[in-house]
């Protein structure tokens, strides 16, 4: 009953006026206030400094900085196999699966269009119609950097203006087509496994969204934007695991794959946790080509 009385009142509260005050406060540099707003949340949370590369709350300039914390070398080591996908986050599967009849698995009795969230465009979405796709839940304890689950170029940015309503569990088993909703980054790479998107959905409380390359997208009003890379001038490569963009305060990762291109590993299911470089996904030819040599493997 709380859970969906709280998701009620979010229908009628001015989130973006909302988000706007949160962020004066996060970004505010007065040393005992934003230190005890740090050390409060590192308390709270129960997060884990001692894998941050500055790990003192006297280290960061602000809120946001100790939200957006770096992370210390090898912190997220990579899987040996390079073609392993990895995951793009640290936080919970909220969920995982397949895009059937061009709809995505939100929560029980809610799924949503593919189509409206890449932005209402039809030719983007054929792309991945029949494909798969995998939900990350970011919370506030979490690491908040994004990274590519795969190696690619940058082929396209898309900026969808929307709401913020929260994304925690009550509030997307209760709100119809949230994720389609709420405001949203969209990169489209090219990969060895086909068009992959990885989309950063912002939040109630969410003060902004950036990118390696083009520093801070949101908050931003007005209508879809989209911009083309792929040109020398705009030329954009990641490695697997290259940071994509960040957070500053927590929300939603989905990525996005092709029809008939990469399978998921089994024993990642809906409310596992699961941190940034874990593998995740192979090559669907990975599973439906076995070797001799696996063969002999797997007698023994």
């Amino acid at each position: 009953m709380k859970e969906k009385l709280f998701a009620a009142i979010q229908y009628v509260l001015p989130h973006h006026l909302i988000s706007r005050t949160v962020h004066y406060f996060v970004e505010c540099q007065i040393p005992w206030f934003k230190n005890g707003l740090i050390r409060w949340a590192i308390d709270h949370y129960d997060v884990d400094m001692s894998e941050a590369k500055r790990e003192e709350a006297e280290d960061y300039i602000h809120f946001n900085d100790f939200f957006t914390r770096s992370l210390k070398d090898g912190a997220r080591p990579l899987p040996e196999d390079p073609e392993m996908i990895v995951s793009p986050a640290d936080g919970v599967i909220s969920q995982i699966g397949d895009i059937k009849n061009g709809r995505i698995f939100q929560a029980k009795g809610h799924d949503y269009s593919l189509v409206e969230l890449l932005g209402g465009d039809l030719e983007l979405g054929q792309e991945f119609m029949g494909g798969k796709f995998a939900t990350i839940y970011l919370s506030p304890r979490d690491y908040h950097r994004v990274h590519v689950p795969a190696a690619g170029a940058l082929h396209r940015m898309v900026h969808v203006p929307g709401r913020l309503f929260s994304v925690n569990q009550g509030t997307v088993e209760n709100i119809p087509n949230l994720f389609a909703r709420n405001e949203r980054v969209i990169s489209i790479f090219d990969t060895q496994y086909g068009p992959m998107a990885v989309i950063m959905v912002g939040a109630i409380n969410v003060a902004s969204i950036e990118t390696v390359w083009a520093g801070l997208v949101t908050p931003q009003r007005g209508q879809v934007s989209s911009v083309t890379y792929g040109e020398a001038s705009q030329s954009v490569e990641l490695n697997r695991g290259g940071e994509l963009g960040r957070f500053k305060l927590g929300s939603t990762a989905i990525v996005l794959f092709g029809k008939d291109q990469i399978e998921w590993l089994e024993n990642w299911q809906p409310g596992l946790s699961i941190q940034m470089g874990e593998a995740m996904a192979r090559s669907k030819d990975m599973y439906t080509q076995k070797t001799p040599s696996d063969d002999a493997i797997a007698e023994k």
